[in-house]
């Protein structure tokens, strides 16, 4: 608790905190870890965290309050907690590598003078917000020449920051993250989020022969499938219809808690993926085999 002028003050300078009312203030447990930890994480990915926290924080302030929704030119919605959090995280960003590309789902792509681009879904699952369930999230990944190097996945709602860097693992709370080793696909736990496009075709009656033998299969979509997946929760996730944006960052977890993200025909993220194919390795390669070809 928050006693006087002075407390509150430090609390803001140290970024460490987040309000919850005007005196009450939790750590923020991604960025206590991280200053723990500052050999063994990159200056960016430390950025990138700080603003993935600053978005949530919008967007929790928004969740529950009178908003306007608009529709966009492609029938998605947006809000003003969307426009406000992209806003935050490119000054963030910006303000500390201000020679970076960046591609935000609202102000559209921004060429850099350097190799670097930052990929930004500020909320990724506005539907989610704007119908008020918890299932959206801030997403933020970068991409050094094509490769994607980091993660921040923020799942505001949810309390939970998962982040990851290229070759240093995926974290959760100082918690290193591991996907399970289920090998056989009756076993196993699957989760899809959309697949309107697989629905259209082939794919549909491969679907159900998943169906037909798993073990379990939920619908938990957007990114609360992934943190599942990297933590070794369920054992394998299946989309059609995605935009990079949307798992930039999630496949830079799921790769970095062991496990194998590709499009549907196999293919690693890049800027054009529209598609998921997700799992621990036991299991990706049964799956791609089943589901190669059936979408482009």
């Amino acid at each position: 608790v928050v006693k006087n002028k002075a407390d509150h003050r430090l609390c803001q300078r140290t970024n460490l905190f987040k309000f919850r009312g005007p005196d009450i203030v939790v750590v923020c447990a991604a960025k206590a870890y991280l200053m723990n930890k500052k050999s063994n994480f990159s200056p960016k990915l430390k950025t990138a965290i700080d603003a993935a926290e600053r978005a949530a924080a919008i967007s929790r302030d928004y969740y529950h309050s009178n908003f306007t929704v608009t529709t966009k030119a492609d029938l998605t919605p947006v809000t003003q907690a969307d426009i406000e959090c992209e806003q935050v995280i490119r000054e963030v960003i910006l303000g500390q590598y201000p020679d970076d590309g960046f591609y935000g789902e609202e102000t559209g792509k921004t060429e850099g003078l350097g190799d670097d681009l930052w990929l930004v879904d500020p909320i990724d699952g506005t539907k989610a917000f704007v119908r008020q369930y918890p299932f959206f999230s801030t997403q933020i990944a970068l991409m050094h020449n094509g490769q994607l190097m980091l993660g921040v996945s923020c799942g505001t709602m949810f309390d939970e920051t998962i982040w990851a860097e290229r070759g240093k693992g995926a974290w959760l709370n100082g918690q290193r993250l591991g996907v399970s080793n289920i090998e056989d696909l009756s076993k196993a736990t699957y989760s899809t989020g959309n697949i309107k496009s697989l629905s259209k075709s082939g794919g549909w009656s491969r679907l159900a022969e998943i169906v037909a033998v798993s073990d379990r299969i939920r619908g938990y979509g957007d990114f609360y499938q992934y943190h599942l997946l990297a933590a070794g929760k369920i054992d394998a996730v299946i989309e059609s219809d995605v935009s990079i944006l949307d798992i930039a960052a999630l496949s830079v977890i799921v790769t970095e808690s062991g496990g194998i993200f590709t499009d549907m025909n196999g293919n690693p993220p890049d800027l054009q993926t529209s598609s998921v194919l997700a799992a621990n390795p036991s299991l990706h390669l049964k799956l791609l085999n089943r589901f190669k070809g059936v979408i482009d």
